[in-house]
This record gives C-alpha cells, structure tokens and sequence, in this order.
C-alpha cells in the first residue's frame, strides 16, 4: 500500500481539529445562560438580540456542515483543486470569526476626577475600583468586562524582563549625574527635587528598597526585588465575591504612598505593572462584549506602559473625557485631555466623544444662589439647584465642544450628530439618593447609551456575517452545479480588461483624494516654521524659574522629547513644534478617513464606487451571455466581492495612525541627536545648557528642512496606503475570477451534495430583513411606553428646601 501524501495527513488534522469548533455552534445553550447574558437590555431589545443570535449560531452551524462535508469529499485525493481550497480556507476562517469584537469605551480623566467612581456605579459594585483617598488612586490602565465565569476575576499584567530593565537603564540615567560644587542642582535638591526624580527615586526603593536610587544600573540588576514576581509575569486573582477581588486587587492598581519598606509584597510589585484586566460575572446592567476602560491622564515613563496608554485610547470606539464639576470649566489638564481624545478620532477608531461632568452633587447652596443671576423662578432646594447648574454647564459645554470639534474635525462628523455631547453625573447620589433620583443622577442614561451601542453594533456584524457566509454557500453551490456557461473564459477576460480599467480609475481618485491634504500640510509647515521658537520657549520657559526642572528636562531629553507624568501635564516637544501643521490638516484628514462620507473627498465612497461597477458588470455579463439571474457562480462573486473590499476598510484603519503620527515621528527622529546630547548635561547650569542645546538644535533641523521632511513622510504614507489598496484589491479580485472560470482546475464537481445547507442558508439570509423589521416595530413601541410612562419623583423625604 503506497504512503498516502502529505496532504491526506495535513486533512486528517484539520478534521480532528474542526470537530471542536462544530461542538460550539451545535450546542444548544441552557436557557437560564442565555437569559443571564441579555439581563442587561430591557425585553423589546432583549428580543432583537436573540433573534441576531440565532442566525448567526445557525449560520455557524451551516458553515461548519458544509466544511465538514466537503472535508470528507476531499479526504483521500492526492491533490485537491485551488477552488475547493479557497472554499476551505475561507470556511474555516468564517467558523474561528469572533462572534463581535467588543467594543472599548475608555474612561480617560485626570487624577481624582471620578473615573473609578463612575465605573463602579455603572457596574453597580461601590467600593471595588479604588477611589481617591490620601493616594493617588487608578496607577495603571484598567479594563473591567463582563464575562461567561461565575466567578470575579483578575489578570494583573506585568512589564518583560527586558521592558523593566529598559526603564530601570532610564530611571538609573536619571538620577545620576555629577554633583559639582556650587552645581545648580545641588543647591535646591534641599527644597524641590523636581516630580521626576521625585518618582524615579519612589520607583526604586518600592521594587528594590530603600537605599536603591543609590545603586548603579549594573548593581540593581544583580540585586532581588523585594516583591515577588511569576516566571509567567501574569498574576490572577480569583474570587466569589466583588469585594473580596477587591480587597486582593487594591494593593496592584492603587498608587501608594512613599513611605518606604513597611510595604506589601503586591504593593512592591506596583512599578512593574503594565496593565489590568478584570472580568466580572454575567451582569445585569453592563453586557458582555462592552469594556470599560480606566485611562490615567498623562501616560507614563515607561515606553511600553506608555505605548499602551496611547493605544488603548486609540482602540477605544467612544472616549468619555472625565472632568469633576470644579474643572470641567477648563484648565490646561482638561483641554489636554480633550485634545488627546480629537487626536483618537484622527489616528485611531474612536467614533463618537462626549464630555461626563462628574461629582455634580457639590453645590454649596447660599453661594450658589448668592452667584447666580436671579431667574424667573426662585430655587426651592438643593435638587432643584444641581439640576439647574446641570442644564447650564450642558449648554456652555456643549457650546465649546461643538466649536472645538468643528475646528479638528471635519463638519459632517459623527460626533458632531451626537444628541448628547455632555453627561452631568453623580456617583454618590446614585447611592445616597438624598436629592437626586436615580435617573437625574444620568447613570442609567450612560448604561442606555452602552446597550443601544451593542445592541448596533451586534446588527451590524450579523448581517455583514450572514452575508458573506452566503456568498460562500453560493460557491459550494456552484461547484456541483450543472448550469452551462458558454465562451465563459472569453467573457472573464473581458472582465478582467474591466477591473483593469475600474482599478486604475480607483488610483487615480484615491490620488485625488490625497491631494486634498497638500495644500494644508504646505500651509501648516509654513506656520509652523513661523511659529516653532516660541511654541518650543513655551515648553522649556517654566513661570518658577528652573527650580525642580533640570530633571524633568532631562527625563523629557531621556525620552526623545516625550515626559508622561503621573501628575504633571504631559510633555511632548515634538508634537508641539509640529502643531501648527496638525491645526492645518486636522478637518481634511479626518473627512479623508470618514467611513460614512459621501462626499468625494472621502476615500472609502470610492472603494464602494469601485465595488459597485464590478458587481453591475457581473450582472450585465450574466444577462447578455445566458447566466440565470440568481446563477450561483455570479452570486457568489457579486457577493465575495463585497465581503472582499469590505475588508479593506479594517485595513485604512489600521494604517491611518501610522499616516497621522508620520509628522511628529519624523520631527522626533530628526531632534533624537539633540536630545541625547542634552541628557548627558551635568554640572553648573545644567537646566539652561540642556535647553540651549534643544534650541540649537532644533533651530539647525528647522534649517536643514525638517518641517518639509515631515511634510514628505506624510505624502510617502499616503502613497503606501494608496499602493497597498491597489495591490489587494487586484490581487484578491483576480483570485476571484479564477475561481469563477470552469476552465483549468478552478472547478470540482464531484464535491459531496450541501444542496441542503444552501437552502438553509437562502433562507437566513432573506430573514436578515425581517429581524431587521421586528426590532424596528419593538423599538418603536418600547419608545412610545416610555413617552407614555410617568417619571419618578425626587426623593421627597430627603430633599431639604430653603428656610426663610
């Protein structure tokens, strides 16, 4: 008996390792699972997520059939035709698709603004993320999720071996220097060491002990942390109960006091921590599939918790910029932070900002009325004051924001459609109830915004799945079908000569479209050559004089111009100088990289334009060569290639960040020579050396061309996307129609019957429609009872008026 060839060994385990995904699918869920998993969504969308669920479980089912079949057709066969292993490949892929990517709505505010507060409400557990005390709370990103376990769990991550010594090098740079007499520095170490070496020196004698920031790079890395840190660098925690987790996860994510060695082994660790995932059980109020997402508001020292911090924001699709109601006014921290989640909406796949004022409980009531201009109606008591200075902050912030985003963003942008750009919230009402009911305290009205968030994006992936798994079942189809398709191979080359011709008109419209983005960028490093001297003295220039800065300085210079504080506002040199050129593009970049743009300034109406001419040129060569209307192989291709171009929109994503940050990476790495010269400065007037050697040395990069080389790297990026867009779509196109064309090895007949499986899968996808439908009318019905409803009350009992 001969071997049998490779390919035979390579089925059989793909068959033994498909057997565990068909389980999944084929498994009937318990109905009290199920019913624990949509508790978080009133019964009208409760309905319209089952019935998605439903078709997407036997879609998965219908897939995992059909591969299964077809695995067993070709299980003996010495070589297996390329369009039966299209069909596999994409098969399987289909069958391991995440059900939904979650959605990541980043709370990101400043320290003791009421992120953690906020998140604890929202998951109905008071006390389980720390909240502001005597320390500094939230140290580290945070992700809280609901998850399929009974139990509360958490993942503390933490930084590689090589990711803790590449911040232990910094730290250690950091702290030495030559303390010559009469040294600047010298003379106000007594008084004010400056936060940075302030916390480079708390770092080091958390992990090593006191007497650590003494010790050279060489001799910390022989020395043993006092904590202790798994070979794995994952720590779980476990627990039965919130507040058990709670009480184990509160030495990880708290940021603690600097009083030496009387410390925990976990507290010790607390340097090294990258990042915190924490699961909670199946929960009534927020979804699984949702992740909230604690943000500090700075970054941090460490390049890889900093990278994280920056990516997290980026991956975020909602931000919530978090502001107590004392700073929601204004301030440099806030406009940071709302700067920051702009920049997020440009480079990342944040879709929607809003502003949540938190604590708005504190009012003192005689200076409240003593402020405010006296109305039409006089305030009777507390209640009616905080919801009235709510209204008020509403319209003023609204006010701002909408200005603000008019000027960043592009005018037709989805955040600026939003009906609700500010949330007035209070985490302690919500528990207290003394003046405010439970829905003044707009808790409920966020978790509403996060279930009709799901509940969309669930209808959408549905549909986009059941679709493309459609168009897979037309292909299997095809393969076993009898249908004749005349001088076929004379009518895909007239085809392909088509998408030649399509795909070269696509070039040149994404050409088009790019261009748009020339003349800002011009005007922007004309500004920003005009303008850098006295954005860069903004930055080095501190209102104190140089007291407690040389080291700061010297961490920004350590860092190639980037300094994340815990406390501080964050530094950033580069992307300061290059600012102006930002404040130029901002509105054409993002209507470039809008998805629900359809004007011709946006990129992705083009790819849809491109789509839509290859699929009518299916149909008209269908109809005038004798194709059936419905003939499976035109289907299938009609319908791939809409999956296929689909998928390009993922891939503009991914690549935007890479095109947006191109500007201030390539200022970055023309200023690197400077900054590692600045770090080296010790001695007298070292502050002021440091900032005459970045001045001088930005002043030659700016001579040398360095605004027009960050101009040029952006317009290269562009050109990289442009090529990378053509090349996956010629490439995936013609791999389609190869498999359309019965000639060479493109078609197999003798695949095993799946005639039911297609029909099963005709009829999900006709019933796209008609769940659509249903939840409409259950929507519309849910929001005419609400209308109809009365609304509670104040707690009267509670609510004190005003003594006359």
């Amino acid at each position: 008996m001969e071997p049998r060839p490779p390919i035979f060994y390579n089925f059989c385990l793909s068959l033994a390792a498909a057997a565990d995904l068909f389980k999944e699918p084929m498994r009937k869920r318990r109905r009290s699972d199920r019913e624990l998993r949509f508790q978080a969504f009133p019964s009208a969308e409760q309905s319209a997520l089952k019935e998605y669920e439903k078709l997407e479980s036997r879609t998965r089912r219908v897939l995992s059939n059909t591969y299964q079949k077809l695995i067993q057709s070709v299980f003996l066969d010495d070589s297996i035709p390329s369009g039966v292993k299209y069909l596999i490949n994409r098969l399987l892929a289909m069958i391991e698709k995440p059900t939904l990517e979650p959605i990541y709505i980043g709370f990101f505010g400043s320290t003791g603004a009421g992120k953690s507060s906020l998140i604890n409400a929202l998951i109905q557990q008071a006390m389980f993320l720390p909240v502001s005390g005597e320390s500094i709370c939230t140290s580290c990103v945070v992700q809280v999720s609901s998850g399929c376990s009974e139990q509360y769990e958490a993942k503390i991550h933490l930084l590689s071996d090589q990711e803790w010594k590449e911040e232990l090098k910094n730290l250690t740079k950091l702290l030495h220097r030559t303390e010559e007499a009469g040294g600047e520095d010298v003379g106000v170490e007594m008084w004010d060491r400056g936060e940075a070496m302030e916390e480079a020196i708390w770092k080091l004698q958390m992990v090593y002990g006191t007497g650590a920031e003494r010790k050279s790079y060489e001799d910390l890395l022989r020395a043993k942390p006092k904590g202790k840190i798994p070979n794995s660098r994952i720590i779980t925690l476990k627990a039965e109960e919130a507040g058990e987790l709670s009480v184990k996860l509160d030495p990880y994510i708290r940021t603690q006091t600097r009083d030496g060695d009387g410390e925990s082994g976990e507290t010790r660790i607390w340097p090294l921590i990258k990042h915190v995932e924490v699961t909670l059980p199946k929960s009534a109020l927020i979804p699984e599939g949702v992740v909230l997402v604690d943000i500090p508001g700075t970054g941090d020292f460490n390049s890889k918790r900093d990278e994280m911090w920056k990516k997290t924001i980026d991956k975020c699709s909602v931000i919530w910029v978090i502001s107590d109601v004392e700073r929601a006014s204004g301030g440099r921290a806030h406009e940071d932070l709302v700067n920051e989640s702009i920049k997020a909406c440009q480079r990342g796949f944040c879709m929607d900002i809003a502003l949540v004022v938190t604590k708005t409980d504190k009012l003192n009531l005689p200076e409240y009325l003593r402020e405010r201009k006296v109305g039409t109606r006089a305030i009777q008591n507390q209640r009616e004051a905080v919801l009235q200075r709510n209204e008020t902050i509403k319209l003023q912030r609204s006010r701002i924001l909408k200005e603000k985003f008019k000027r960043k963003l592009p005018a037709d942008s989805k955040v600026l459609e939003a009906s609700d750009l500010v949330y007035t919230v209070s985490a302690h009402e919500y528990w207290q109830q003394a003046h405010l009911t439970e829905e003044e305290t707009e808790i409920p009205k966020l978790r509403e915004y996060i279930r009709k968030r799901l509940l969309d994006k669930k209808r959408k992936v549905v549909t986009k799945y059941v679709t493309e798994a459609f168009g897979l079942l037309l292909l299997t189809a095809s393969f076993n079908s009898a249908e004749n398709l005349p001088n076929e191979h004379l009518h895909l080359s007239s085809l392909r000569r088509f998408v030649e011709e399509k795909t070269a008109l696509l070039e040149r419209a994404m050409e088009q479209c790019f261009a748009l983005v020339e003349r800002p960028l011009q005007e922007g490093v004309l500004v920003a050559r005009a303008s850098y001297r006295r954005l860069l003295g903004a930055c080095l220039v501190r209102s104190r004089g140089n007291q407690g800065f040389h080291q700061t300085l010297k961490a920004v210079c350590l860092k190639n111009g980037i300094y994340a504080s815990r406390t501080l506002a964050r530094i950033n040199l580069n992307e300061a100088i290059a600012q102006p050129i930002y404040d130029q593009i901002d509105p054409v970049f993002g209507a470039i990289f809008r998805t629900e743009n359809t004007l011709s300034l946006a990129l992705m109406p083009h790819i849809e334009a491109f789509k839509q001419s290859l699929q009518e040129k299916m149909t008209e060569i269908g109809m005038r060569n004798g194709w059936k209307y419905d003939g499976y192989r035109k289907s299938f291709i009609i319908q791939e290639i809409s999956a296929i171009l689909g998928g390009l929109e993922g891939y503009i994503l991914r690549k935007k960040r890479k095109i947006y940050e191109s500007v201030t990476s390539s200022v970055q790495n023309d200023l690197k020579p400077c900054y590692e010269e600045a770090a080296q400065i010790t001695g007298k007037k070292a502050c002021e050396r440091m900032k005459d050697i970045i001045r001088r040395g930005v002043e030659r990069q700016v001579a040398e061309g360095m605004f027009e080389r960050a101009q040029e790297r952006m317009q290269h990026q562009f050109q990289l996307l442009k090529n990378g867009i053509t090349e996956k779509a010629k490439g995936s196109i013609a791999t389609l129609l190869a498999l359309a064309s019965s000639q060479g090895d493109g078609l197999y007949k003798e695949l095993a019957d799946v005639r039911s499986e297609y029909k099963e899968m005709e009829k999900l996808h006709r019933s796209l429609r008609e769940v659509a439908e249903n939840a409409q009318l259950r929507r519309g019905m849910q929001d005419f009872l609400l209308r109809m409803s009365p609304s509670k009350a104040a707690p009267q009992n509670r609510t004190s008026t005003i003594e006359t």
